[in-house]
């Protein structure tokens, strides 16, 4: 529940516009490097979820820090683990 209360917030937060060739552009200003295109919004916006759902599996595959939203953190903390000699 927590990824799709993470997805929604970020959704929330969409910004589109409408670039001159009538195309549909969004993006997640708190999630660097999500966006999408499409000829229509609403295929923007399930192209932006989609991108926003890959964004999120890479980062957390990689160990990047992801944004906080609404209280909600994905990142994994990593405690260091005491050494055994």
């Amino acid at each position: 529940m927590m990824l799709t209360n993470f997805i929604y917030a970020a959704m929330n937060r969409a910004k589109y516009e409408i670039l001159d060739e009538g195309i549909f552009y969004g993006e997640i200003p708190d999630c660097q490097g999500v966006w999408s295109s499409g000829k229509t919004l609403e295929e923007c916006r399930e192209n932006l979820q989609d991108a926003l759902e890959g964004w999120i599996i890479l980062g957390l595959r990689l160990g990047h820090q992801l944004p906080i939203l609404e209280d909600i953190n994905l990142n994994i903390e990593n405690e260091k683990q005491p050494q055994r000699h």
